[in-house]
């Protein structure tokens, strides 16, 4: 049940810190949630379990992700779907479901886009209504705005897990055959150029993640990608590459075929492109014959 007052509270504590949420501690925001609480305590917010409640939407509605904030820090749930302000689907165990919670009105569904987009220095408007971005655990976020979406603003999230993905956790999983990996393995050490390909959520960075394993530690690696996911922690020798949206004025894009270009010129050992899907495939070919 949905404490009362919450949005209105929400205001007065964003008006009391000007709006500079970005500025501050956690700390200094809990005391202007708490010095708020305190003020409205005449207007019926129950208990003190329903405060500490109240206190903890607040925190995730300011800093957090709002409602998302359990579901992303929930293990068993790979991808978050929401669909205006009042639908949220979760995808747990491999079952897709509709979740009780939602956002109080479309607002703050938008306040939490910018908050997405805002650090990986991304943009998302009427004009520009489609943008990939992530999260600051790696997690993957496709945002589309209306007038594309008929449905209002629509986030996708695809979790990773935390640690990367490896062959064995796929052997685990049951979703790789084992007497694949012999000789998946000896390609990577051997640096066959490898393409991985499949459909929608069947498995391609989960995959492309796991052979990345079998990469020499000391050796020179460039990512290139639309959003940067790949999780390569043992090797030290790497360098990420995103792309990046043209601004405002339809100017200063960077596409994945002008990072192709430039990482020739890094000195690679390995490029590692994590999706392929227009004029960059014939850089990439390019690149194959320029590595060999």
């Amino acid at each position: 049940m949905e404490l009362p007052g919450k949005r209105e509270l929400r205001e007065q504590i964003l008006h009391q810190m000007d709006g500079r949420t970005s500025y501050v501690s956690d700390k200094d925001v809990y005391r202007e949630i708490d010095k708020a609480i305190l003020r409205s305590s005449h207007g019926g917010y129950g208990t003190l379990s329903e405060k500490e409640e109240l206190r903890r939407q607040m925190f995730y509605s300011i800093r957090g992700f709002d409602v998302l904030e359990k579901y992303l820090g929930d293990s068993s749930i790979s991808e978050i779907m929401v669909i205006g302000a009042s639908r949220i689907f979760v995808e747990q165990n491999g079952k897709i479901r509709r979740i009780e919670e939602h956002f109080s009105e479309e607002g703050d569904v938008y306040r939490l886009i910018e908050q997405i987009v805002a650090p990986t220095n991304r943009m998302v408007n009427e004009a520009c209504p489609i943008v990939d971005s992530r999260l600051p655990d790696g997690s993957r976020v496709h945002i589309v705005l209306p007038p594309v979406s008929l449905e209002g603003p629509v986030i996708t999230i695809r979790k990773f897990l935390k640690g990367g993905m490896t062959i064995e956790k796929l052997l685990a999983f049951e979703e790789f055959p084992e007497k694949l990996t012999g000789i998946l393995s000896a390609l990577v050490k051997s640096r066959y150029n490898i393409l991985i390909s499949g459909a929608t959520n069947s498995g391609k960075s989960s995959l492309l993640n796991a052979l990345a394993e079998y990469i020499g530690k000391r050796e020179r690696v460039i990512t290139i990608e639309d959003s940067a996911e790949l999780q390569l922690f043992h090797v030290e020798n790497l360098v990420r590459l995103e792309t990046r949206n043209a601004n405002m004025e339809g100017e200063n894009e960077i596409t994945m075929q002008d990072l192709i270009k430039a990482s020739l010129r890094m000195r690679p050992d390995r490029i590692i492109v994590g999706e392929v899907r227009g004029a960059e495939a014939m850089s990439m070919l390019q690149a194959f014959i320029c590595t060999i």
